[in-house]
């Protein structure tokens, strides 16, 4: 008995040691965004922000001699929400296409989605710019919206499908056994159950999107396209010291949009896991 208590407190101390590690960068992150920059530098940290300070957000809020946040939030909005859309309803037709139907090349193509995953994208970025040039999309929306979509829709095909294939088929055919048709058993069995795959599918097409760089760098180059990864990178100066602490405001703000958007679909993923459990 002593020993299985011993487990448990020693198992509970290393969870707690693990959660204070995951969670101390972000507090880091918090307390420098509030501390002066003058004092992001000293030798010896303060791990409470002594001299609490709004003017880190101030600056990137309102400096004009940087590049303007707003339009750098508006752009990363516009390109994540097109992103997560576009993916998720092509995503979706193709999970069930694979896990629904038996068709030739089924297995192939699974195959290459796996295949595509590997390829790093760094090896492929020349090869993108230069296709996005072609068509004259750089430094638009649509460009980077486009190549996002490409980017994230290998996995999210390979993730829907584990999720279609993971709801019954037989749940549709007792609902046309009940009257209905095939498009509403869909709707209203198949469809809620899916729900829950859907809303994980698109967190992970959100992130990807949300935090993604070199893409964005070398596609939407021009400051009033930049999103925000980029435009975090405008406070790293080489001729001058780097404002560390704007920096941590910026990505202070950067993280709001993102805990919204969980917040949002939180619920909604828990709504759907049993949506589709009653018949109505």
């Amino acid at each position: 008995m002593l020993r299985k208590r011993l487990l448990k407190a020693s198992l509970a101390a290393f969870a707690v040691v693990v959660f204070l590690m995951s969670v101390f960068p972000v507090y880091w992150m918090l307390n420098t965004a509030f501390t002066p920059n003058g004092l992001t530098r000293q030798q010896t940290p303060s791990f409470f922000p002594v001299n609490f300070t709004l003017e880190n957000f101030e600056t990137v809020l309102f400096d004009e001699q940087q590049t303007p946040f707003i339009p750098a939030l508006i752009n990363s909005l516009s390109i994540t929400l097109l992103t997560v859309t576009f993916a998720l309803a092509f995503a979706f037709l193709s999970a069930i296409a694979l896990a629904r139907f038996q068709f030739i090349g089924r297995k192939t193509f699974l195959v290459l989605i796996l295949l595509i995953q590997m390829i790093p994208g760094e090896a492929m970025i020349i090869s993108i710019f230069r296709v996005v040039n072609d068509v004259n999309l750089l430094n638009t929306i649509l460009g980077l919206t486009i190549v996002y979509v490409a980017t994230v829709l290998p996995f999210t095909i390979w993730m829907l499908r584990g999720f279609v294939a993971g709801v019954p088929q037989e749940l549709e055919e007792a609902a046309m056994v009940d009257g209905c048709t095939r498009q509403q058993a869909f709707r209203r069995i198949t469809l809620p159950l899916l729900a829950p795959g859907l809303v994980a599918t698109g967190v992970f097409g959100f992130i990807q999107a949300w935090n993604e760089f070199l893409l964005a760098l070398v596609i939407n180059g021009r400051p009033e396209m930049m999103t925000l990864p980029v435009w975090l990178r405008t406070y790293q100066q080489v001729s001058s010291e780097t404002d560390w602490a704007a920096i941590m405001a910026g990505s202070v703000l950067m993280t709001i949009p993102v805990l919204i958007f969980f917040m949002i679909v939180q619920g909604r993923m828990t709504s759907g896991l049993v949506a589709g459990a009653v018949k109505g």
